[in-house]
């Protein structure tokens, strides 16, 4: 079964403010040295996908300077390959009436363009603000011998609350036919099969349910759009249980992050030798670990400089950490360094910060303290 894929880098940007005022969702540093866009880009490719769009909004730029060609991905390609679809504006008797997008309905009308010009069976939607390392040849393969329409990709959640379209809840029966498809609200709790934002959907359906939701005026691609056009229709499920994370707050963000850090999750993520994760390569010099450094339980990327105490953290290329200086439980981002005698414990740093001497920051593991990009404290 051929498929194509788009990923959708924008739609999740208002759960991170803070790291996305600079940049999409997509873009969002994660792990070390990866993009949270890099998972979602090596799940399709380790699949066998080779035609992939990727729709934006706004704050693009450096989404587009991680992803290049797509040749760090084997995407640089003359047939197929990776296309960058800005966000689209045209006449006011376009599908979105010359507008910016809102949801992921008018995401997609307009990225129609691009979806009408996929000559393969199926399309692979997914978001970027998801961590797993999922085998999409499997989820097609039972798309396939279901003979369904639309496949969603679950994965069971304990869910305390949450705002209207936070989760979208996909109940299904014994044999995995969805039954109803309902959003999250305040008052739902307990465990349900979450729908991950990882769906296959016929190519030709997916036209033909955008054209039906342009005639009847939906707003909301999963609750209306695809539940109206359930009862003539094949939907599935199909249940993930590997590891995921959903990066929908700071703190989980901080939370992924530190999951990392355990072995098990290390293991299922990135050492799966059929699937690697696949991310923008840079020729850094390795870490350099001065004399009387510690280092106990963490995720160094290449090119840092460690003269002081690293514990139980993740830090990306290019970090110093000065002498006498204590990073416990953070997050360090990329070019950032520390004065002599800091003390940091649960403290996200993001892109060429720097924290002068003497300086004592701590937040925690709920709620994470942030530096903004640049800044100095």
């Amino acid at each position: 079964m051929t498929a194509a894929g788009l990923i959708f880098s924008n739609i999740h940007d208002i759960s991170i403010p803070e790291m996305t005022a600079e940049r999409t969702m997509a873009s969002i540093p994660f792990g070390g040295r990866y993009r949270l866009v890099d998972f979602t880009l090596s799940n399709m490719v380790n699949s066998g996908i080779d035609k992939v769009g990727i729709i934006t909004h706004n704050n693009y730029r450096s989404l587009m300077d991680h992803i290049g060609n797509g040749k760090d991905w084997d995407l640089a390609r003359r047939s197929g390959g990776i296309r960058i679809l800005p966000p689209y504006v045209s006449s006011s008797d376009s599908p979105i009436g010359g507008k910016l997008y809102t949801n992921r309905l008018e995401a997609m009308l307009g990225a129609i363009d691009f979806i009408n010009h996929c000559d393969e069976e199926v399309v692979v939607l997914s978001d970027c603000d998801d961590i797993c390392n999922i085998d999409l040849s499997a989820v097609l393969d039972y798309h396939e011998a279901k003979g369904a329409d639309v496949t969603f990709v679950t994965k069971k959640m304990n869910l305390d609350g949450g705002k209207a379209g936070s989760h979208t809840i996909i109940n299904a029966d014994a044999e995995g036919n969805v039954t109803e498809i309902v959003d999250c609200s305040p008052m739902t709790k307990g465990e349900f099969n979450v729908c991950t934002n990882i769906v296959v959907i016929n190519t030709g359906f997916l036209v033909s349910t955008l054209h039906t939701s342009v005639s009847y005026g939906y707003k909301d691609f999963y609750t209306q759009a695809l539940a109206a056009a359930m009862a003539s229709s094949k939907y599935v499920t199909f249940d993930f249980d590997g590891y995921y994370a959903e990066i929908g707050s700071l703190p989980k963000y901080f939370t992924a992050n530190m999951e990392i850090l355990r072995a098990d999750v290390r293991n299922e993520l990135f050492n799966t030798k059929d699937r690697p994760v696949y991310t923008k390569v840079r020729n850094t010099a390795p870490t350099k670990y001065a004399e009387g450094a510690v280092v106990k339980n963490s995720v160094i990327a290449d090119g840092c400089v460690i003269e002081g105490t690293v514990i139980n953290s993740v830090l990306f290329r290019g970090v110093r950490v000065r002498k006498g200086t204590v990073v416990k439980n953070s997050v360090m981002m990329q070019d950032s360094c520390t004065g002599e005698n800091v003390q940091l414990n649960c403290v996200i740093t993001d892109k060429n910060v720097t924290i002068r001497d003497d300086v004592n920051l701590s937040g925690h593991e709920t709620q994470p303290f942030y530096v903004a990009k640049g800044k100095m404290i």
